[in-house]
C-alpha cells in the first residue's frame, strides 16, 4: 500500500475539487494543447459524429495518451453517447472528464501515513534511467517525510557515476537524512545491505535505495536490481516494500517504452511522473496508468520540493478537462 489509501473501487459521483495552482501551471501546456484540438474538433459541429469522434482520437494521440489508451477513451465515448443519447458536443467534455478518471480508478489517493512493516523501516529501491529525476525525486521525497518527523536513510547504490553519490549527498544534507555511501564502483549490493542494517539498527521509519539509471536496454543493469533485491531480504526478508520507478514525462511515450521494460525487469509497485511542468505531454500519465495497471503515486511540477505532488486523480482530470 505504500503511504497511501485505496480509493473507492465504486464509480466517484462527480464532486468540485478544490483547485490546485502548483498543479493548474504544471499541466498548463498539456490542456492548452489538448484543449486547442479538442475545440478543432468540434467546431461548427452540434452533435458528435463520426469526424469528431476521429478528431478526438488525434487529439488524444498527440497529447501522448498512447494508441491503445486513446483508442479506448474513444470507445468509451462512443458508447455513451450511444446509450445516454448524448448528441451535443458541449457535453464531450464532461464525458472525456469522467471515462478518463474510471481508467485511473485503479490510482491510490496519497497519504503521509506509513503501513505497519513490524518494526522495521520501510524500504523503497528507486529506479529509472539516467537524467529522469531519480535523485531529486529521492531528495524531495525525503525531505517531505523529515518534516513530518520520520527518520530517513539514503542508500547511494549508483555507484557507478561519481556525480549521482554527490547529488544525493546534497539532497540528503538539504532534507536531514542520513546517507550511507561507499566508494566509487563499489558492488551496489553492499551498498544497500549496509544501508538496510544501519536503518535498522537505528531505528529509521523509512530507507530510499538509489539504484543506477543506464539504459534500460542494459541486460546487466536488469540483472544487478534482481542482486540488491535479493540482498536487502537478508537484513529486511520483507524488502523492498515498494519499488518507484521514476519516469520524464517530457519525453512522452519514450516514458512507456522504459516503463514496460522496467516492469518485465523487476516487480515496479509505484510510479512517479516527473518534469510535467515543461511539456504538453501530460497524457502520458493516462496511458502508462491505463497500459501498465501500476498506480502513478508522485507526478512532478516544478523544481520546488512542494512541486513533486502526491498524484490525485480527481485533481488531475479536473485540471486537465475543467473549465
Amino acid at each position: 500500500m505504500a503511504f497511501f489509501a485505496r480509493f473507492s473501487s465504486k464509480p466517484a459521483e462527480a464532486q468540485p475539487v478544490a483547485p490546485d495552482s502548483a498543479l493548474a501551471q504544471g499541466l498548463e501546456k498539456t490542456k492548452e494543447g489538448l484543449f486547442k484540438r479538442l475545440s478543432r474538433a468540434v467546431i461548427g459541429k452540434s452533435k458528435v459524429d463520426d469526424e469528431v469522434l476521429d478528431k478526438l482520437e488525434e487529439a488524444l494521440i498527440l497529447s501522448d495518451v498512447g494508441v491503445e489508451t486513446t483508442l479506448r477513451v474513444v470507445e468509451l465515448v462512443q458508447k455513451r453517447v450511444a446509450r445516454d443519447k448524448v448528441l451535443n458536443t458541449a457535453e464531450l467534455n464532461q464525458i472525456l472528464r469522467e471515462e478518463i478518471e474510471l481508467l485511473l480508478e485503479g490510482n491510490e489517493n496519497a497519504t503521509s501515513t506509513l503501513p505497519d512493516t513490524q518494526g522495521n523501516p520501510y524500504v523503497v529501491m528507486v529506479v529509472g534511467v539516467n537524467g529522469v529525476g531519480k535523485t531529486t525525486t529521492i531528495g524531495k521525497l525525503a525531505a517531505r517525510l523529515v518534516a513530518e518527523g520520520k527518520k530517513v536513510y539514503i542508500g547511494a547504490a549508483d555507484t557507478f557515476r561519481a556525480a549521482a553519490v554527490d547529488q544525493l549527498e546534497v539532497w540528503a544534507a538539504r532534507a536531514g537524512a542520513t546517507i550511507v555511501k561507499q566508494q566509487m564502483g563499489a558492488d551496489p549490493a553492499s551498498v544497500a545491505f549496509d544501508t538496510l542494517s544501519s536503518a535498522k539498527a537505528n531505528g529509521a521509519n523509512v530507507v530510499f535505495i538509489d539504484t543506477a539509471g543506464r539504459l534500460h536496454n542494459k541486460v546487466n543493469l536488469m540483472n544487478e536490481l534482481s542482486k540488491i533485491r535479493n540482498v536487502m531480504r537478508k537484513v529486511i526478508p520483507s524488502a523492498p516494500h515498494e519499488v518507484l520507478l521514476v519516469l520524464d514525462g517530457s519525453t512522452g511515450q519514450n516514458a512507456y517504452q522504459q516503463a514496460k521494460e522496467f516492469s518485465k525487469a523487476t516487480e515496479v509497485t509505484a510510479l512517479a511522473i516527473t518534469k510535467l511542468d515543461g511539456t504538453a505531454k501530460g497524457g502520458v500519465v493516462i496511458g502508462i496508468s491505463d497500459q501498465l495497471k501500476v498506480p502513478v503515486k508522485y507526478i512532478g511540477v516544478g523544481e520546488k520540493v512542494d512541486d513533486l505532488q502526491l498524484f490525485d486523480k480527481k485533481k488531475f482530470v479536473e485540471t486537465l478537462f475543467g473549465n
